[in-house]
């Protein structure tokens, strides 16, 4: 589960901004009194290029290019009569935000609010910034707890402990941090509150996004939820049932997956009419059967240090992760599989995943039980009823009823990659399928749209496809549809992949994918938003 953080921030400033921008900068420390459950606790202008900020690994830096006034305080909440979190003075559980306001002639008017990844603990200061730069008022905060609470890789999360903490993390934490950070203090900068409120988030994030729409369906004009970890119950299980069918004699090494991801490519690369482009458009149309890779009797799977074949028992286990986990009683879905072109990135499904986002989930929130060994004892049938009953109503966001998001005028894009390796790519078209049905396809198309990425990993590049374009303009369309009512029908830029070349591509909104038109086939004027078949299979 991606988790952007702040490696660092340099605070560099080379000198105080002077004059009216920094006093009233200054000033807004003073905007809530010393007995509120809010405090504003810095405030700062910063001159163009004072923050320097790292993403994950410290592989790409950003700075702001504007000047800026940078503002971070703290909220008091707890588990509120509702079952959400509420603000609360004398509440032991503390959320952390951050608010990044433009001066005012780069103001674009608009607020956007920022998402967390995985189990969050931190602010995602480098997603904020780079939308500073582009003009927004931008608010991020940490979910309600702090990194040293998140508990990733040791099977264990302090922070599951509180249940205000736990209702904060996926469902409370955008809105309680909005409205302080836009209703009260981007109001008062600007004198005025932001003409559109939109919102970004991937992977957590995405299902923050999903929980907006249905808890808080009139905080934002237009959401946008890439990644989506909204039915977190189910995702963190099929973790559980890929380590499960893929230990001992059916694990898939390295050496394996890379195999495997080289056959399937070979067989399926060409189906969009763009062959050797590396790229899979639609995996559902890929008919590869892995069984073709199995080993004939007595041949060796392995040959001069190189993957050949298969065993029989890494075939069943394959057939299995694409398959997706299902419920013993009666066969039915309980996650869905991976599709075909991702195989390369199935290392992590096996091993840590589980263990770093599952087990936690299971052994505290389910199960009431520390030392609760899930991959022994999980029963795919009644345990499946006890993680819907006490664990999905406080983390899922998978409502199929969006009517009241819906009513006021709300937009709602999902992207998602065909090659994530975390998040099963067919999953938000089943849940979009399942909204469709309960709201109507036409009143659904009215407000929603789902992009499928070709290639497309997890919160960006999938490393095994560096040529894919990795920077999706969802946000710029969905500006668009909310303010000028222009659906983003014709499909969506993706630009700058990863092996620093020009490509671009164009995603278009499901069922349709990119049909070549001709010419060049790295640029994204050739290709047009055609009918695909909608079956998810």
């Amino acid at each position: 589960m991606k988790s952007l953080f702040l490696a660092c921030v340099t605070a560099a400033l080379g000198g105080t901004v002077q004059g009216s921008v920094g006093s009233r900068c200054a000033s807004l420390t003073q905007i809530y009194d010393s007995d509120s459950p809010t405090q504003v606790h810095t405030a700062k202008a910063v001159p163009a290029g004072g923050l320097d900020i790292s993403s994950e690994g410290g592989n790409q830096t950003i700075q702001n290019r504007i000047p800026i006034c940078h503002v971070q305080g703290t909220i008091k909440y707890s588990e509120g009569q509702t079952g959400h979190a509420e603000l609360d003075a004398s509440g032991e559980a503390t959320l952390t935000w951050e608010l990044f306001l433009p001066e005012h002639a780069e103001y674009n008017g608009r607020y956007l609010g920022v998402g967390n990844g995985g189990y969050a603990g931190i602010i995602d200061n480098y997603t904020m910034l780079k939308h500073l730069n582009t003009g927004y008022a931008v608010g991020g905060c940490d979910s309600g707890h702090h990194q040293n609470e998140n508990g990733n890789n040791t099977g264990y999360a302090p922070y599951m402990e509180d249940l205000a903490k736990v209702n904060a993390w996926i469902h409370d934490s955008i809105a309680l941090t909005t409205r302080v950070a836009r209703d009260s203090i981007t109001t008062k900068y600007y004198v005025q509150p932001p003409t559109y409120s939109y919102y970004y988030g991937c992977s957590t994030g995405g299902g923050q996004g999903y929980s907006l729409a249905e808890f808080y369906p009139g905080l934002f004009d237009g959401i946008y939820a890439e990644g989506p970890g909204n039915y977190y119950t189910h995702l963190v299980l099929s973790f559980l049932w890929n380590m499960q069918h893929t230990n001992a004699d059916g694990f898939l090494n390295r050496g394996t997956l890379n195999f495997m991801a080289e056959k399937v490519l070979d067989a399926c690369d060409g189906i969009d009419a763009v062959k050797d482009d590396g790229v899979i458009e639609n995996p559902l149309k890929c008919s590869f059967d892995i069984q073709t890779l199995e080993c004939k009797p007595g041949q060796n799977p392995v040959n001069n240090n190189r993957t050949v074949c298969l065993t029989t028992s890494q075939v069943q286990a394959a057939r299995s992760i694409y398959r997706g986990a299902k419920d013993a009683r009666d066969g039915k879905i309980v996650y869905p599989g991976f599709n075909l072109g991702t195989e390369s990135t199935w290392l992590g499904q096996q091993t840590v995943l589980f263990e770093s986002y599952g087990a936690p989930i299971l052994r505290q929130l389910v199960f009431n039980d520390t030392n609760y060994d899930a991959v022994q004892n999980f029963n795919w049938g009644s345990d499946l009823d006890a993680v819907d009953t006490f664990a999905s109503p406080l983390i899922d966001g998978i409502t199929a009823d969006l009517s009241a998001f819906h009513r006021r005028g709300g937009k709602f894009i999902t992207a998602q990659g065909w090659a994530d390796p975390i998040n099963a790519a067919t999953w938000p078209m089943r849940h979009l399928e399942d909204i469709q049905s309960t709201m109507g396809p036409e009143t659904v198309s009215e407000f929603m749209r789902l992009f499928m990425v070709p290639g497309g990993g997890h919160c960006g590049a999938n490393p095994a496809y560096p040529q894919v374009p990795a920077e999706y303009h969802v946000l710029d369309a969905l500006v668009e549809w909310v303010e000028s009512g222009k659906a983003p029908d014709e499909g969506v830029l993706s630009s700058s992949p990863p092996d620093g070349s020009s490509t671009t591509r164009r995603l278009c909104p499901w069922p349709k994918q990119a049909g070549f038109l001709g010419g060049d086939h790295n640029g994204w004027e050739s290709y047009k938003c055609v009918e695909t078949s909608a079956i998810v299979s």
